[in-house]
């Protein structure tokens, strides 16, 4: 049952940020600026006098311009209109009663379509960085514990560098010697970059760790006594040991990285307008008044929630649990053909 809802949220949130232009009603920079701040529009199908029709919406109507009030026009019925201009679902009047599902942010914008299309951004560059971190981590860690000596001392002693110091001082610190003014693209991969930095010395640590203690076992013993190279005794059999390790680090590498963009971008160096990542969405959330007035603002952390609780739910599910000094099933079932075959 874990596993089903832990691939269910996770293929939903993929799905949602892969179909966003025909998912999304509106598109990221689309303005509605008599309805800043306003509520989630509710699809209906039966009106007030217990009719029943086709999916239509009401109209908000401005009550209150200070204190961002609204009310629905219960008066007039506008339908929705499917598989048209593109987009699967939107409303037939769009200038007087757009849908958004999740209501409105304060620039009027589409708070729904701004998610899918965050997500695009926001999973990706977490995915990727993570993803950075895994292979300079991993090689970092893994030539440590492999080599020894000098050279472990050295990469161990600037990993602990990197981590002693707080880590978003260190994004911060390289991203702001870089041009302010970017591209979209161009900051996706700086920031990836960057992050991948930070990120991979909580990964060489451990995975140091880990190659330490499998070549001294028999079976990486067995295959070094069989004629295995350094390179293919290091990548095919202590390696993968580490796998459940990582496995976990990028779980939690993964939002950490996403809430690292939100920072960047609130401080003006990540994502510019008219943008859409989860960082940004949060960052014009950033009011005291968000939590009791306008609560789905706060939708792109419900969002990052539920793809982390996919993530350990499958992860769980599956089994990959971090366990040191025991080497994978399959190194253990190597036999002695399988490695001089090799």
């Amino acid at each position: 049952m874990t596993r089903v809802l832990g691939s269910t949220l996770l293929i939903v949130a993929i799905l949602g940020a892969a179909g966003a232009p025909v998912l999304a009603p509106h598109a990221i920079g689309d303005q509605f600026r008599g309805l800043l701040n306003a509520a989630p529009t509710t699809p209906h199908v039966v009106d007030d006098s217990g009719h029943w029709h086709r999916p239509f919406i009401y109209p908000w109507t401005l009550v209150s311009q200070l204190e961002q009030r609204y009310e629905q026009d219960r008066s007039t019925r506008v339908p929705l209109v499917w598989f048209a201009r593109g987009r699967l679902v939107g409303s037939a009047d769009d200038s007087r009663a757009p849908l958004m599902l999740l209501g409105g942010d304060s620039y009027g914008r589409d708070v729904f379509s701004r998610l899918l299309f965050g997500a695009r951004i926001s999973l990706a560059l977490s995915i990727a960085a993570a993803l950075g971190s895994m292979l300079m981590g991993g090689l970092i860690g893994g030539v440590a514990g492999y080599v020894g000596g000098g050279i472990d001392d050295l990469l161990m002693r600037a990993s602990d560098f990197v981590i002693v110091l707080p880590a978003m001082y260190v994004a911060l610190a390289l991203r702001s010697v870089l041009p302010l003014v970017l591209e979209p693209g161009t900051v996706f991969v700086l920031l990836a970059a960057i992050f991948a930095v930070v990120g991979a010395p909580f990964i060489s640590r451990g995975v140091r760790a880990i190659v330490r203690g499998e070549k001294r076992l028999d079976y990486a013993v067995a295959a070094a006594s069989l004629g295995a190279g350094h390179t293919r005794l290091l990548a095919h059999h202590l390696l993968p040991a580490a796998r459940s390790f990582i496995v976990v680090e990028i779980t939690m590498l993964v939002p950490a990285f996403i809430v690292a963009e939100a920072t960047l971008s609130y401080v003006g160096l990540g994502f510019p307008d008219p943008v859409a990542s989860w960082g940004t969405m949060l960052r014009d959330a950033s009011n005291v008044r968000t939590f009791a007035d306008f609560p789905w603002l706060l939708s792109p952390a419900a969002a990052m929630f539920l793809v982390v609780l996919g993530l350990n739910l499958l992860m769980q599910q599956t089994g990959v649990v971090p366990v040191m000094g025991a080497p994978p099933a399959d190194a253990r079932r190597v036999s002695r053909p399988a490695l001089q075959s090799k």
